[in-house]
């Protein structure tokens, strides 16, 4: 993973340490161990879910099946809106992985308080808290929807590089470099700026004026997972779009 440590190591605000990192050396490699030690707990969230979900499945669904179930739905209408009623089925996984750990990821950061928790240096935060993750994702999004046209259009896919004229093609491979980066960088710039103004409240006004401060941020966490979901799926749906076909 990157280490992207800036010049506030030496930065605290109400106990929420911002650029320093607890590393974990494997081989010549320096990783983030905060960053794996949440989202792992948020993926094991997501599995347990999943687990109850599946384990006795009904005919009417009650409880954690009805739950899924409607995430699941919600998630098929955002594939199908944004990629095409045609071609959103294999995309709902993924679509949907991104937004439900995102959407656990932001909400783990406004409700559980994780400087609590002693680690060697540094903090535990959510995972999107770190742009190392937010990162990721994006790129992730990024092979998703060069993948997606690859494998509708072929080599094909490149030509639109060049529509409706050669001059832009410069424009059009820049653009494939700044989707990731708009990606990445809102969904960081927004955790990160949630959990910077909840520490300070707490630190000026400990009792009463975080909590809707809080609300709010739980608010903007679920919008930002919807977002960073509905971007995705917008730009692999644009990847396999075949203009000469619909013309």
């Amino acid at each position: 993973m990157l280490d992207v440590a800036t010049p506030l190591n030496s930065l605290l605000v109400a106990e929420l340490e911002v650029g320093k990192h607890f590393y974990w050396e494997i081989g010549n490699f320096k990783v983030h161990g905060q960053v794996f030690l949440t989202s792992w707990f948020v993926i094991a969230l997501l599995v347990i879910a999943s687990l109850l979900a599946t384990r006795n499945l009904q005919r009417v669904p009650s409880g954690m099946q009805n739950f899924m179930e409607y995430a699941l739905e919600f998630v098929r209408d955002l594939a199908k809106n944004q990629i095409g009623e045609k071609e959103y089925r294999p995309w709902v996984p993924f679509v949907g992985t991104l937004f439900l750990f995102i959407f656990v990821s932001n909400w783990s950061g406004a409700l559980l308080p994780w400087h609590l928790i002693q680690i060697p240096e540094g903090e535990l935060a959510a995972p999107t808290n770190d742009i190392n993750t937010t990162v990721a994702l994006a790129l992730l999004t990024s092979l998703a929807y060069f993948y997606a046209g690859l494998s509708k259009l072929g080599l094909g896919y490149f030509a639109k590089y060049a529509e409706p004229t050669p001059v832009l093609v410069p424009l059009k491979i820049l653009e494939d470099f700044t989707k990731p980066l708009s990606l990445s960088f809102r969904l960081f710039g927004n955790i990160l700026a949630d959990e910077l103004v909840v520490g300070v409240l707490v630190l000026l006004v400990p009792l009463f004026v975080p909590l809707p401060v809080m609300a709010l941020g739980l608010f903007t966490s679920a919008i930002q997972a919807l977002i960073f979901a509905t971007l995705a799926a917008a730009y692999i749906g644009e990847a396999m779009e075949d203009e000469h076909h619909e013309e």
